[in-house]
């Protein structure tokens, strides 16, 4: 009997499911429920929590640690108004900084900050927002439909004083004609639903578009597309991140995929020079795995991957050839505030790994 199989013996369900200590990459799992009211947990490869966070907010949606030990915050800032975004369950509205004992050390907030919320290299914070395209463009994107607000996204760039120094809206450089949504949504009120932004090593800016199934890199100075990579190979994806060798990780959700008739998940790694899929990770049955939305994946140190199926709360490692090596659910069920009359969800964004020199001497202090 292997190592997992015992694992798997003892515990079913939630919490640790499965561990090849040889195997699995060593560190520490952070996670952000979205129904834990602001709880950060810190597992290690045995599922035990060894450090834990409460945030002044609800996640907006995840948090991230730096190297300095202290953890990035998405937050969702409670509101109350009629604006678009207000009662939308991926709302934000600040980013903040907090130590390893959780005090604050800074927070930036704005109001159409949605999902997803960084540090730029140059020490400034770059928020996803959300903005109502304007009606000549909308009615492009429309086909003639009732005419209706029609959101989209837009980047800004903040000091930390608070000052803008760089802005950048998709809709002066999408294409109304050709960037159509994938119909993932019925009420036709977004245009592109962004979900990630990341910083490459030159500065440009790599972001998502779940409903254009199409994940872009933004030239930072011109502030066009210099690359594009969607449909029919991706649908409705997650959490693109750039790799040390200049690859691209991505959560591909497969909601409702343009080549096949049947939903099912996987990770991809992209080749953005010559734009080949050149490493993928799903199940022999498709089905098996597949998150209709959330989740993301990370290449940890050892050469496997750390992946979030975050619609089930489920994290696990895979080696290369796709092996199973450490499984975790997460084990807090909640209601989501807004919903409270809701089934209980363990939902979860993103999780990372984070290697034990990173976090022991932190765990020591």
């Amino acid at each position: 009997m292997t190592a997992i199989e015992q694992i798997k013996g003892k515990r079913a369900g939630v919490g640790l499911r499965a561990c090849d200590p040889k195997l699995a990459s060593p560190g520490y799992t952070l996670f952000a429920p979205l129904t834990g009211g602001g709880a950060v947990y810190l597992i290690d490869l045995g599922g035990e929590i060894v450090h834990r966070w409460q945030m002044p907010y609800a996640p907006g949606l995840y948090g991230r640690l730096t190297e300095r030990g202290t953890l990035i915050f998405n937050g969702k800032v409670p509101e109350e108004s009629e604006r678009f975004i207000a009662e939308k369950g991926w709302k934000g509205g600040a980013l903040l900084e907090v130590s390893w004992d959780g005090d604050v050390l800074w927070e930036l907030r704005h109001p159409d900050h949605h999902h997803d919320g960084i540090m730029l290299h140059n020490g400034n914070v770059l928020f996803l927002c959300l903005g109502r395209v304007p009606n000549e463009i909308a009615a492009g994107v429309l086909d003639g439909e009732e005419p209706h607000d029609l959101y989209a996204d837009y980047l800004v760039e903040m000091t930390r004083s608070g000052d803008v120094v760089w802005e950048w809206r998709s809709w002066k450089h999408l294409d109304p004609l050709t960037d159509k949504p994938l119909a993932v949504r019925e009420d036709r009120e977004e245009w592109t639903h962004g979900n990630t932004v990341a910083e490459l090593p030159n500065g440009d800016i790599l972001i998502s578009f779940r409903d254009l199934s199409t994940i872009a890199i933004i030239d930072r100075q011109s502030g066009d597309l210099r690359w594009r990579f969607g449909s029919p190979n991706l649908a409705q994806q997650h959490a693109p991140t750039p790799l040390p060798n200049g690859n691209i990780l991505v959560f591909d959700n497969g909601t409702r995929r343009a080549d096949h008739f049947m939903p099912y998940s996987r990770v991809l790694e992209i080749d953005p020079g010559s734009s080949e899929i050149v490493w993928r990770y799903q199940e022999r049955q498709e089905v098996d795995f597949f998150a209709p939305h959330l989740s993301n994946a990370q290449r940890l140190p050892n050469g496997n991957t750390l992946i979030c199926e975050g619609t089930f709360g489920r994290i696990f490692e895979v080696t290369a050839a796709g092996e199973t090596v450490w499984e975790y659910v997460n084990p807090f069920y909640a209601a989501p505030p807004n919903k409270p009359e809701s089934p209980p969800r363990n939902a979860l964004f993103r999780a990372y790994r984070y290697p034990p020199e990173q976090v022991v001497p932190l765990l020591d202090r």
